[in-house]
């Protein structure tokens, strides 16, 4: 007799497999509160080094200042909730295992969450590991199609399983076809996507008409990616940083500073960033012609402006034959542009390819 196949997600917790069939992941975190990573599963069977710190910042930062989204009724006491985070990535990568044991595989989404333990002693926490199918886009086939739709985060600095049933409230402006939602306080500086940060590609507005055509021969000096600041209250992700690292490395001119829509004219392409998705390109971003009274209103309340990209960038990435594995996007998303195409692989580009393998 066939062995049976493997499950279609796993649950484990402190090292236990649930026996119960888990939910999906999102509603997985919909249901419980606690702060949380997600990542690629990797065939060493242990969650990476950048996650594990995020996972463990974002704990911290919960437990001080908003415990209830980890389940915490008050602020725990500081030393022996210190002593059980610092004993957390043993216990974190030892479920990570279990579950890739019960579900081995490739292409598999893994979620672990740290949350108050049900016990009575809540200066303990509990260890979730979540983990399912992932089917990755085709970089160059499927752009993101964005709009703005709702206001920042709070506690925007951590990763936390309620925010899941936070965003639904945004989901009355989410117009058809689009696929991610982002981030404004004020119409017009756009922080982050509700799962994703954002970036955009900028021409250097105070030195080149909007008309000049776009050729391989300009200067990256024509261009900046911008993305909005830590300090401007969005989300620290892991992949963001890497792209920051890699623009430094090879010389691509980065300014933090949150893309200011009405300025989109002097947008030449803009990507997505998640643990997941990794770079994804964006098709087109709409935004409200008038921001005022948002909350109150649907998709069909409001008239949209839209920004239509011309995928210079999957173009060329197509025409080129790179590999997302090569360069993480981020040789496509921006040197394609740059026309700088032959730069040898830096360090942090080696750091990418471990990152996805």
């Amino acid at each position: 007799m066939p062995p049976p196949p493997p499950p279609a997600t796993v649950l484990v917790t402190n090292g236990t497999v649930s026996p119960q069939a888990p939910p999906s992941a999102a509603s997985f975190l919909d249901s419980t509160p606690g702060a949380y990573t997600t990542a690629r599963a990797t065939a060493a069977g242990g969650l990476l080094s950048r996650h594990l710190l995020r996972l463990a910042d974002s704990t911290r930062l919960l437990a001080r200042f908003h415990p209830h989204l980890l389940g915490l009724a008050a602020l725990p006491p500081r030393k022996p909730f210190e002593d059980s985070l610092r004993g957390i990535e043993p216990l974190v990568n030892r479920s990570v295992r279990v579950a890739l044991d019960e579900m081995p595989g490739e292409d598999m989404a893994l979620t672990a969450l740290l949350r108050a333990s049900p016990a009575e002693e809540e200066s303990e926490l509990e260890v979730c590991v979540h983990l399912g199918a992932y089917v990755p886009p085709v970089f160059g086939e499927a752009g993101a199609r964005l709009a703005v739709a709702g206001r920042g985060r709070d506690a925007a600095a951590a990763k936390y399983a309620p925010w899941a049933r936070m965003r639904k409230s945004m989901e009355k402006m989410r117009p058809p076809g689009v696929t991610e939602l982002l981030l404004t306080n004020d119409g017009d500086h756009i922080l982050e996507g509700s799962i994703t940060n954002f970036f955009v590609v900028c021409r250097r507005e105070e030195e080149h008409p909007l008309n000049k055509p776009l050729s391989v021969e300009m200067t990256a000096n024509e261009f900046e990616v911008q993305t909005a600041p830590l300090g401007d209250g969005i989300l620290p992700g892991i992949m963001r940083q890497i792209v920051i690292e890699v623009c430094h490395d090879i010389g691509i001119p980065f300014r933090e500073v949150s893309p200011s829509w009405s300025k989109h004219k002097l947008w030449e392409e803009a990507f997505v960033t998640s643990s997941l998705r990794l770079i994804q390109h964006v098709e087109t971003v709409q935004a409200p012609i008038l921001w005022e009274n948002i909350e109150s209103k649907t998709w069909a309340d409001v008239s949209w402006e839209v920004k239509q990209f011309q995928r210079e960038i999957s173009k060329r990435a197509i025409q080129e034959e790179y590999d997302i594995k090569d360069l993480l996007g981020v040789r496509v998303s921006v040197l394609a542009l740059l026309g700088a195409k032959g730069a040898k692989v830096t360090g942090t580009e080696k750091k990418m390819v471990q990152f996805v393998n």
